[in-house]
Protein backbone atom coordinates (compact mmCIF):
# COMPACT_ATOMS: atom_id res chain seq x y z
CA UNK A 1 0.00 0.00 0.00
CA UNK A 2 1.29 3.49 -0.71
CA UNK A 3 0.16 7.29 -0.07
CA UNK A 4 -1.25 5.78 2.87
CA UNK A 5 -1.08 8.47 6.21
CA UNK A 6 -0.01 7.09 9.47
CA UNK A 7 -3.45 7.66 10.65
CA UNK A 8 -5.06 6.37 7.68
CA UNK A 9 -2.96 2.97 7.93
CA UNK A 10 -4.05 2.77 11.58
CA UNK A 11 -7.82 3.28 10.74
CA UNK A 12 -7.50 -0.08 8.47
CA UNK A 13 -5.05 -2.06 10.43
CA UNK A 14 -7.60 -3.84 12.48
CA UNK A 15 -9.89 -5.24 9.56
CA UNK A 16 -9.55 -8.87 8.78
CA UNK A 17 -10.92 -11.39 6.35
CA UNK A 18 -12.21 -13.79 9.46
CA UNK A 19 -15.41 -11.67 11.26
CA UNK A 20 -16.52 -10.52 7.85
CA UNK A 21 -16.35 -14.16 6.20
CA UNK A 22 -17.90 -15.81 9.38
CA UNK A 23 -20.71 -13.09 9.19
CA UNK A 24 -21.00 -13.90 5.94
CA UNK A 25 -21.55 -17.49 6.28
CA UNK A 26 -24.22 -17.01 9.15
CA UNK A 27 -26.07 -14.88 7.07
CA UNK A 28 -25.99 -16.76 4.06
CA UNK A 29 -27.61 -19.60 5.56
CA UNK A 30 -30.94 -17.47 6.37
CA UNK A 31 -33.04 -17.86 3.01
CA UNK A 32 -34.10 -13.76 2.82
CA UNK A 33 -36.38 -14.41 -0.36
CA UNK A 34 -38.23 -11.25 -1.25
CA UNK A 35 -41.44 -13.11 -0.33
CA UNK A 36 -40.44 -15.44 2.47
CA UNK A 37 -41.21 -13.41 5.54
CA UNK A 38 -40.24 -15.10 8.27
CA UNK A 39 -36.70 -15.17 6.74
CA UNK A 40 -36.57 -11.79 6.04
CA UNK A 41 -37.81 -11.24 9.61
CA UNK A 42 -34.75 -13.59 10.98
CA UNK A 43 -32.45 -11.48 8.82
CA UNK A 44 -33.71 -8.30 10.13
CA UNK A 45 -33.00 -9.54 13.56
CA UNK A 46 -29.69 -10.76 12.63
CA UNK A 47 -28.45 -7.38 11.04
CA UNK A 48 -29.73 -5.39 14.04
CA UNK A 49 -28.05 -7.05 16.77
CA UNK A 50 -24.42 -6.54 14.47
CA UNK A 51 -25.54 -3.37 13.62
CA UNK A 52 -26.41 -2.52 17.38
CA UNK A 53 -22.53 -2.30 17.67
CA UNK A 54 -22.31 0.94 15.99
CA UNK A 55 -23.73 3.99 17.72
CA UNK A 56 -27.20 4.99 16.70
CA UNK A 57 -30.48 4.38 16.58
CA UNK A 58 -31.87 1.30 14.45
CA UNK A 59 -35.58 0.84 13.64
CA UNK A 60 -37.57 -1.44 11.63
CA UNK A 61 -39.89 0.69 8.91
CA UNK A 62 -43.16 -0.92 7.79
CA UNK A 63 -43.33 -1.24 4.05
CA UNK A 64 -45.15 0.89 1.99
CA UNK A 65 -48.31 -0.64 0.41
CA UNK A 66 -47.49 -2.79 -2.96
CA UNK A 67 -49.77 -3.87 -5.54
CA UNK A 68 -49.67 -6.20 -8.12
CA UNK A 69 -51.90 -7.38 -10.63
CA UNK A 70 -53.36 -11.24 -10.46
CA UNK A 71 -54.09 -13.45 -13.53
CA UNK A 72 -57.71 -11.99 -13.62
CA UNK A 73 -56.28 -8.48 -14.12
CA UNK A 74 -57.25 -7.37 -10.04
CA UNK A 75 -54.83 -5.57 -8.07
CA UNK A 76 -53.33 -6.85 -5.10
CA UNK A 77 -52.05 -6.14 -1.99
CA UNK A 78 -48.54 -8.21 -1.79
CA UNK A 79 -46.71 -8.40 1.67
CA UNK A 80 -43.52 -7.03 2.39
CA UNK A 81 -40.92 -7.34 4.88
CA UNK A 82 -40.16 -4.50 7.09
CA UNK A 83 -36.35 -2.47 5.90
CA UNK A 84 -33.84 -1.80 8.62
CA UNK A 85 -32.77 1.77 9.08
CA UNK A 86 -29.90 3.10 11.43
CA UNK A 87 -29.39 7.11 12.36
CA UNK A 88 -25.36 8.10 13.41
CA UNK A 89 -25.20 11.19 14.79
CA UNK A 90 -28.35 12.59 12.88
CA UNK A 91 -27.40 16.57 14.19
CA UNK A 92 -24.14 16.64 12.69
CA UNK A 93 -23.92 19.08 9.42
CA UNK A 94 -22.74 16.82 6.86
CA UNK A 95 -24.43 13.58 6.71
CA UNK A 96 -24.13 10.43 4.20
CA UNK A 97 -26.11 7.63 3.23
CA UNK A 98 -25.00 3.57 2.86
CA UNK A 99 -27.64 0.97 1.41
CA UNK A 100 -28.01 -2.25 0.85
CA UNK A 101 -30.69 -4.93 0.88
CA UNK A 102 -31.01 -7.97 3.00
CA UNK A 103 -33.33 -9.96 0.19
CA UNK A 104 -31.98 -12.52 -2.23
CA UNK A 105 -33.83 -13.92 -5.36
CA UNK A 106 -34.11 -17.29 -4.45
CA UNK A 107 -37.29 -18.47 -2.76
CA UNK A 108 -38.36 -20.54 -0.08
CA UNK A 109 -38.61 -23.69 -2.31
CA UNK A 110 -35.20 -23.00 -4.56
CA UNK A 111 -33.17 -25.73 -3.97
CA UNK A 112 -29.91 -23.61 -3.99
CA UNK A 113 -29.45 -22.91 -0.30
CA UNK A 114 -26.26 -23.51 1.50
CA UNK A 115 -22.36 -22.47 0.77
CA UNK A 116 -19.99 -24.54 -0.33
CA UNK A 117 -15.87 -23.44 -0.83
CA UNK A 118 -14.89 -24.10 -4.74
CA UNK A 119 -11.48 -23.14 -3.48
CA UNK A 120 -10.01 -21.33 -0.48
CA UNK A 121 -11.22 -18.03 -2.29
CA UNK A 122 -14.00 -18.94 -3.78
CA UNK A 123 -17.56 -19.09 -2.08
CA UNK A 124 -20.50 -20.59 -3.32
CA UNK A 125 -23.61 -19.77 -1.97
CA UNK A 126 -27.18 -17.83 -1.93
CA UNK A 127 -26.72 -13.94 -1.59
CA UNK A 128 -23.54 -14.77 -0.89
CA UNK A 129 -21.70 -11.75 -3.45
CA UNK A 130 -25.67 -10.05 -3.73
CA UNK A 131 -25.61 -8.91 -0.99
CA UNK A 132 -24.83 -10.58 2.60
CA UNK A 133 -21.16 -10.03 1.78
CA UNK A 134 -21.34 -6.65 0.95
CA UNK A 135 -23.46 -6.14 4.44
CA UNK A 136 -20.83 -7.86 5.95
CA UNK A 137 -17.88 -5.60 4.84
CA UNK A 138 -19.81 -2.69 4.62
CA UNK A 139 -19.82 -3.01 8.70
CA UNK A 140 -16.66 -3.73 9.38
CA UNK A 141 -15.76 -1.13 7.64
CA UNK A 142 -18.20 1.78 9.78
CA UNK A 143 -16.94 -0.25 12.60
CA UNK A 144 -13.04 0.72 11.62
CA UNK A 145 -14.42 4.29 10.70
CA UNK A 146 -15.98 5.00 13.81
CA UNK A 147 -13.01 4.49 15.80
CA UNK A 148 -10.83 7.62 14.24
CA UNK A 149 -13.15 10.41 15.80
CA UNK A 150 -15.48 10.75 12.94
CA UNK A 151 -17.43 13.98 12.43
CA UNK A 152 -19.92 12.44 9.49
CA UNK A 153 -23.51 11.72 9.99
CA UNK A 154 -25.10 8.46 8.43
CA UNK A 155 -27.98 6.43 7.97
CA UNK A 156 -27.66 2.90 7.12
CA UNK A 157 -30.61 1.14 5.15
CA UNK A 158 -31.33 -2.26 4.64
CA UNK A 159 -34.18 -2.91 2.48
CA UNK A 160 -36.22 -5.97 2.01
CA UNK A 161 -37.48 -6.07 -1.77
CA UNK A 162 -34.63 -4.45 -3.85
CA UNK A 163 -34.81 -7.66 -5.71
CA UNK A 164 -38.20 -7.09 -6.96
CA UNK A 165 -37.55 -3.26 -7.66
CA UNK A 166 -37.62 -1.60 -4.29
CA UNK A 167 -41.57 -0.50 -4.33
CA UNK A 168 -42.09 -1.22 -0.78
CA UNK A 169 -39.14 1.11 0.11
CA UNK A 170 -38.37 3.67 -2.62
CA UNK A 171 -40.18 6.55 -0.76
CA UNK A 172 -38.01 5.38 2.55
CA UNK A 173 -34.34 5.63 -0.08
CA UNK A 174 -36.04 8.95 -1.22
CA UNK A 175 -36.76 10.41 2.15
CA UNK A 176 -33.16 9.02 3.58
CA UNK A 177 -30.91 10.21 0.79
CA UNK A 178 -32.59 13.90 0.65
CA UNK A 179 -29.60 15.97 1.50
CA UNK A 180 -26.95 13.81 1.41
CA UNK A 181 -23.56 14.89 0.69
CA UNK A 182 -23.11 11.27 -1.13
CA UNK A 183 -24.16 7.59 -1.13
CA UNK A 184 -22.83 4.24 -0.97
CA UNK A 185 -24.58 1.14 -1.78
CA UNK A 186 -23.06 -2.08 -1.69
CA UNK A 187 -23.89 -4.21 -4.73
CA UNK A 188 -20.92 -6.06 -5.91
CA UNK A 189 -18.75 -5.33 -8.50
CA UNK A 190 -16.81 -7.68 -10.81
CA UNK A 191 -14.25 -10.56 -10.39
CA UNK A 192 -12.03 -7.98 -11.55
CA UNK A 193 -13.03 -5.08 -9.62
CA UNK A 194 -14.90 -3.29 -12.19
CA UNK A 195 -17.55 -0.62 -10.87
CA UNK A 196 -20.55 0.37 -12.30
CA UNK A 197 -21.06 3.88 -13.56
CA UNK A 198 -23.89 4.85 -15.24
CA UNK A 199 -26.91 2.88 -15.46
CA UNK A 200 -30.12 2.43 -17.52
CA UNK A 201 -33.63 2.74 -15.68
CA UNK A 202 -36.72 -0.06 -15.74
CA UNK A 203 -39.63 0.29 -15.64
CA UNK A 204 -41.69 -2.81 -15.47
CA UNK A 205 -45.65 -3.09 -16.52
CA UNK A 206 -48.93 -5.09 -16.30
CA UNK A 207 -51.29 -3.69 -19.19
CA UNK A 208 -54.84 -5.09 -18.28
CA UNK A 209 -56.83 -5.40 -21.38
CA UNK A 210 -60.57 -6.02 -21.35
CA UNK A 211 -62.60 -6.90 -24.54
CA UNK A 212 -65.87 -8.50 -25.10
CA UNK A 213 -66.62 -12.15 -25.22
CA UNK A 214 -68.82 -13.74 -28.22
CA UNK A 215 -69.21 -17.28 -29.76
CA UNK A 216 -66.25 -17.70 -32.28
CA UNK A 217 -68.55 -19.69 -34.84
CA UNK A 218 -72.00 -17.72 -34.50
CA UNK A 219 -71.19 -14.14 -33.85
CA UNK A 220 -67.06 -13.52 -33.45
CA UNK A 221 -67.58 -9.96 -35.01
CA UNK A 222 -69.79 -9.51 -32.15
CA UNK A 223 -66.94 -10.15 -30.24
CA UNK A 224 -63.46 -7.92 -28.76
CA UNK A 225 -60.49 -10.29 -28.83
CA UNK A 226 -58.39 -9.13 -25.66
CA UNK A 227 -55.15 -11.47 -27.00
CA UNK A 228 -55.16 -9.88 -30.36
CA UNK A 229 -55.34 -6.41 -28.76
CA UNK A 230 -52.21 -7.61 -26.54
CA UNK A 231 -50.27 -8.88 -29.35
CA UNK A 232 -51.08 -5.95 -31.38
CA UNK A 233 -49.91 -3.59 -28.17
CA UNK A 234 -46.51 -6.18 -27.69
CA UNK A 235 -45.62 -5.70 -31.81
CA UNK A 236 -46.22 -1.84 -31.52
CA UNK A 237 -43.91 -1.77 -28.31
CA UNK A 238 -41.40 -4.14 -29.18
CA UNK A 239 -41.13 -1.32 -32.77
CA UNK A 240 -40.32 1.18 -30.42
CA UNK A 241 -36.76 -0.27 -29.45
CA UNK A 242 -33.86 2.00 -30.16
CA UNK A 243 -30.76 2.78 -29.44
CA UNK A 244 -30.58 3.37 -25.80
CA UNK A 245 -34.05 2.10 -24.94
CA UNK A 246 -35.07 -2.01 -24.54
CA UNK A 247 -38.19 -2.76 -24.97
CA UNK A 248 -39.09 -6.33 -23.84
CA UNK A 249 -42.88 -8.18 -24.12
CA UNK A 250 -42.50 -10.68 -21.15
CA UNK A 251 -45.74 -12.69 -21.06
CA UNK A 252 -49.48 -12.94 -22.32
CA UNK A 253 -52.46 -14.15 -19.56
CA UNK A 254 -55.98 -14.79 -20.35
CA UNK A 255 -57.57 -15.92 -23.08
CA UNK A 256 -60.44 -18.88 -22.92
CA UNK A 257 -61.74 -21.43 -24.72
CA UNK A 258 -61.16 -22.23 -28.65
CA UNK A 259 -64.48 -21.63 -29.30
CA UNK A 260 -65.11 -18.19 -27.21
CA UNK A 261 -63.76 -14.51 -28.12
CA UNK A 262 -61.61 -14.02 -25.28
CA UNK A 263 -62.65 -10.63 -23.33
CA UNK A 264 -58.96 -10.89 -21.27
CA UNK A 265 -55.64 -10.51 -21.20
CA UNK A 266 -52.72 -8.81 -19.65
CA UNK A 267 -49.26 -7.84 -20.52
CA UNK A 268 -46.25 -7.74 -18.74
CA UNK A 269 -43.08 -6.12 -20.32
CA UNK A 270 -40.41 -4.25 -19.20
CA UNK A 271 -38.69 -0.63 -20.50
CA UNK A 272 -35.16 -0.07 -20.34
CA UNK A 273 -33.88 4.05 -21.00
CA UNK A 274 -30.51 4.77 -20.85
CA UNK A 275 -31.23 8.36 -20.35
CA UNK A 276 -33.79 10.81 -18.50
CA UNK A 277 -35.01 11.92 -22.05
CA UNK A 278 -35.12 8.47 -23.30
CA UNK A 279 -37.18 7.75 -20.17
CA UNK A 280 -40.13 10.75 -21.13
CA UNK A 281 -40.21 8.86 -24.95
CA UNK A 282 -40.53 5.56 -23.41
CA UNK A 283 -43.50 7.05 -21.70
CA UNK A 284 -45.06 8.63 -24.92
CA UNK A 285 -44.26 5.11 -26.94
CA UNK A 286 -46.36 3.67 -24.06
CA UNK A 287 -49.71 6.15 -24.15
CA UNK A 288 -49.51 6.24 -28.23
CA UNK A 289 -49.55 2.59 -28.73
CA UNK A 290 -52.41 2.15 -25.40
CA UNK A 291 -54.44 4.71 -27.33
CA UNK A 292 -54.06 2.89 -31.25
CA UNK A 293 -54.30 -0.45 -29.63
CA UNK A 294 -57.95 0.63 -27.74
CA UNK A 295 -59.15 2.52 -30.72
CA UNK A 296 -58.41 -0.10 -33.12
CA UNK A 297 -59.30 -2.95 -30.96
CA UNK A 298 -62.24 -1.22 -29.19
CA UNK A 299 -60.92 -2.25 -25.63
CA UNK A 300 -60.58 -1.41 -22.62
CA UNK A 301 -56.84 -0.70 -21.41
CA UNK A 302 -55.82 -0.34 -17.56
CA UNK A 303 -51.61 0.06 -16.94
CA UNK A 304 -50.29 -0.39 -13.68
CA UNK A 305 -46.50 -0.16 -12.98
CA UNK A 306 -44.23 2.42 -14.53
CA UNK A 307 -40.60 3.31 -14.22
CA UNK A 308 -39.83 2.41 -10.49
CA UNK A 309 -36.22 3.01 -11.39
CA UNK A 310 -34.80 6.24 -13.20
CA UNK A 311 -32.13 6.52 -15.26
CA UNK A 312 -28.79 6.94 -13.58
CA UNK A 313 -26.46 9.26 -15.65
CA UNK A 314 -22.98 10.80 -14.35
CA UNK A 315 -23.08 14.09 -13.38
CA UNK A 316 -19.78 16.13 -12.36
CA UNK A 317 -20.75 15.40 -8.34
CA UNK A 318 -20.50 11.56 -9.05
CA UNK A 319 -17.30 12.12 -11.44
CA UNK A 320 -15.87 13.69 -8.07
CA UNK A 321 -17.05 11.21 -5.71
CA UNK A 322 -15.41 8.31 -7.95
CA UNK A 323 -12.33 9.87 -8.23
CA UNK A 324 -11.62 9.80 -4.21
CA UNK A 325 -12.99 6.16 -4.27
CA UNK A 326 -10.36 5.21 -7.38
CA UNK A 327 -7.30 6.78 -5.06
CA UNK A 328 -8.02 5.58 -2.12
CA UNK A 329 -8.38 1.85 -3.82
CA UNK A 330 -4.83 2.33 -5.75
CA UNK A 331 -3.67 3.35 -2.31
CA UNK A 332 -4.51 0.75 -0.89
CA UNK A 333 -3.16 -1.76 -3.96
CA UNK A 334 -6.78 -2.68 -5.54
CA UNK A 335 -7.08 -1.98 -8.53
CA UNK A 336 -10.06 -0.66 -10.02
CA UNK A 337 -12.12 -0.36 -13.39
CA UNK A 338 -15.14 1.44 -14.46
CA UNK A 339 -17.79 0.71 -17.21
CA UNK A 340 -21.51 1.33 -17.51
CA UNK A 341 -23.86 -1.38 -16.74
CA UNK A 342 -26.87 -2.80 -18.11
CA UNK A 343 -27.82 -3.60 -14.43
CA UNK A 344 -30.48 -1.49 -12.01
CA UNK A 345 -30.37 -1.29 -8.18
CA UNK A 346 -31.10 1.57 -5.52
CA UNK A 347 -28.16 3.40 -6.92
CA UNK A 348 -30.70 4.37 -9.52
CA UNK A 349 -33.17 5.69 -7.17
CA UNK A 350 -30.51 7.48 -5.06
CA UNK A 351 -29.40 9.59 -7.86
CA UNK A 352 -32.54 10.65 -8.33
CA UNK A 353 -32.79 12.44 -5.33
CA UNK A 354 -29.87 14.59 -6.97
CA UNK A 355 -27.03 12.93 -4.50
CA UNK A 356 -23.95 11.08 -6.20
CA UNK A 357 -23.69 7.31 -5.58
CA UNK A 358 -21.06 4.56 -6.01
CA UNK A 359 -23.53 1.69 -6.33
CA UNK A 360 -20.66 -1.41 -5.91
CA UNK A 361 -19.10 -0.89 -3.31
CA UNK A 362 -19.89 -4.70 -2.27
CA UNK A 363 -17.73 -7.78 -2.29
CA UNK A 364 -16.04 -8.95 -5.49
CA UNK A 365 -18.03 -12.42 -6.62
CA UNK A 366 -20.25 -13.15 -10.28
CA UNK A 367 -22.90 -15.46 -11.49
CA UNK A 368 -25.46 -13.44 -9.32
CA UNK A 369 -29.33 -14.20 -9.73
CA UNK A 370 -28.40 -18.05 -10.28
CA UNK A 371 -27.25 -21.36 -8.62
CA UNK A 372 -23.71 -20.35 -9.72
CA UNK A 373 -23.41 -17.34 -7.53
CA UNK A 374 -19.96 -16.84 -5.94
CA UNK A 375 -18.19 -14.21 -4.23
CA UNK A 376 -14.61 -14.07 -4.15
CA UNK A 377 -13.57 -14.04 0.08
CA UNK A 378 -10.04 -12.43 -0.55
CA UNK A 379 -12.06 -8.90 -1.64
CA UNK A 380 -13.92 -9.02 1.73
CA UNK A 381 -11.22 -7.13 3.99
CA UNK A 382 -9.95 -4.73 1.40
CA UNK A 383 -13.44 -3.85 0.19
CA UNK A 384 -14.25 -3.11 3.90
CA UNK A 385 -10.79 -0.88 4.45
CA UNK A 386 -11.56 0.75 1.22
CA UNK A 387 -15.20 1.79 3.15
CA UNK A 388 -12.89 3.05 5.88
CA UNK A 389 -10.72 4.93 3.99
CA UNK A 390 -13.32 6.69 1.65
CA UNK A 391 -15.80 7.97 4.74
CA UNK A 392 -12.15 9.07 6.20
CA UNK A 393 -10.93 10.66 3.75
CA UNK A 394 -14.35 12.93 2.80
CA UNK A 395 -14.54 13.04 6.75
CA UNK A 396 -11.26 14.81 6.58
CA UNK A 397 -11.02 16.55 3.23
CA UNK A 398 -14.73 16.70 1.70
CA UNK A 399 -15.56 16.28 -1.43
CA UNK A 400 -14.23 17.93 -4.12
CA UNK A 401 -16.39 20.38 -5.81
Amino acid sequence: MTGLTHEEQALIAPIERTPIEARTLDWAGVNSGTANLDGLASMARKLGDAFAQLPGEISLVEPTEVEKVDSEGRPQAQPHGRHLVLSVRPEAARRVILTGHMDTVYAREHPFQTCDWLDSDTLHGPGTADMKGGLALMLEGLLAYEKAQPTLGYDVMINADEETGSLSSNALIARLAKDKLFALTYEPALPDGSMARARPGSGNYAVVIHGRSAHAGRNPEDGRNAILAASDLALRLAAGRRDGLSVNPARIEGGGPNNTVPDLAILHFNLRPRTPELAEAAEALVEAAIADVTRLHEVAIHVHGGVSRPPKPISNRTDALYGVVSKAASDLGQPMSWKDTGGVCDGNNIAATGVPVLDTMGVLGGAIHSPDEFMLASSLAPRAQLTALVLHRIDRKGLPA
